[in-house]
């Protein structure tokens, strides 16, 4: 007589496992196949932009989570040319609008024009009607022209003479602006600001770097060529789209807007006179959106609390407005940020998760995966 079998013990699961992530053994990795077409992406567009690594990697970020960017620098830092040359590694179309004080809305989204031989209105169709749209110096235009951004950029659509016309994907804005002008511009208000998922910073290329852009300009200078489709393009911000998030790294992200709210609650009780207006949920929103993109950039299908460490101060620093008094004392929006990254505690997401009854001391909750008990 056989002995009865014994039964077999489950494997243990890492929390980041899913039914649903795991691929057939018959077919390779997702994120291994977008990797390398989105490291080809890379390459191509480091051709032409020496430096600003972590600017190009951002914009790539950005346009993988279908999101829009607020580039800010000094003028002659590759704004334009950054634009420019991820528009055509991608073969989209591209369109730049010159940001003026006599700009008009119908110059951006377009407007009805009488035609005197059919007696009837025609609809010209403005710039903003493309793949990537450069607004160029955003901050010179009014504030009518700057919310005529608002709904295409939010619902990727233009309302004209109630008509309603939808863009084609991918759409992008990229909005640069000027920081240290103040004269003949017009700040962006709050909530312009925060339709943007990201503000990218460029800043000064390093003794090296600008030597090598002194040689290349001397030179015929390096062009981009189409290496991705917007099919493709399409297909990456849908893999992006579903990479897995674990719990404890989704409270993860929405603890770190609520400490731009609520500082105290996390420790940082100093905190609470230099924030005038904490972030929205856009941002963490964002986090989640551009923390996934940066996951599959960087060759994974998870999602780590280190991706959205990464792209916490590109999502928050344009969503914290600052007090008066944080002016007074010349603290600026990165030294907050830097502050609340460096002091909100991220989770441990490995196989063997630490006991939901460890206690957070800045919220009194689990800082694993039942922060809030769910």
């Amino acid at each position: 007589m056989d002995p009865a079998p014994t039964p077999q013990q489950p494997e243990p699961r890492s929390p980041l496992a899913t039914p649903t992530a795991q691929p057939s053994p018959a077919q390779p990795e997702a994120p291994l196949a977008d990797s390398a077409v989105l490291e080809q992406l890379l390459f191509e567009m480091k051709k032409v932009i020496v430096g600003q690594d972590r600017a190009i990697e951002r914009l790539l970020t950005c346009l993988l989570a279908g999101g829009h960017c607020l580039l800010e620098s000094v003028p002659g830092l590759a704004k334009t040319l950054s634009a420019e040359t991820m528009a055509l590694s991608v073969g989209g179309t591209f369109s730049r609008i010159q940001f003026t004080p006599d700009l008009l809305p119908a110059d951006v989204v377009g407007t009805r024009i009488y035609r005197a031989s059919s007696e009837s209105f025609d609809v010209e169709l403005g710039p903003i009607f493309a793949n990537f749209v450069l607004a160029d110096e955003i901050n010179r235009a009014p504030a009518k022209v700057q919310s005529a951004l608002l709904e295409v950029m939010a619902e990727q659509q233009v309302t004209i003479g109630g008509t309603t016309h939808k863009l084609d994907g991918p759409f992008i804005v990229l909005a640069t602006q000027n920081p240290i002008e103040s004269e003949g511009v017009y700040p962006l208000p709050e909530a312009q600001r925060d339709r943007f998922l990201m503000k990218v910073v460029l800043g000064y290329p390093s003794p090296a770097e600008e030597v090598e852009i002194v040689q290349r300009m001397g030179t015929a200078a390096p062009e981009a060529h189409q290496v991705v489709t917007l099919d493709q393009v399409r297909q990456l911000q849908g893999a992006a789209e579903r990479v897995y998030v674990d719990r404890s790294v989704l409270e993860y992200a929405v603890n770190l807007v609520l400490c731009t709210r609520t500082p105290e609650n996390f420790g940082l009780a100093e905190l609470r006179s230099y924030i005038e207006l904490g972030a929205s949920p856009r941002a963490s929103i964002g986090l989640i959106r551009g923390g996934r993109a940066l996951a599959m950039l960087r060759g994974r299908n998870y999602l780590t609390p280190q991706d959205v460490f990464d792209v916490a101060p590109e999502i928050l620093r344009h969503r914290l407005l600052l007090s008066y008094e944080a002016l007074a004392q010349d603290i600026d929006v990165e030294q907050v940020v830097n502050r609340i990254l460096s002091t909100v505690p991220a989770p441990r997401v490995s196989p063997a998760q630490a006991p939901a009854t460890q206690a957070d001391p800045y919220n009194g909750n689990s800082a694993v995966a039942a922060t809030w008990g769910a």
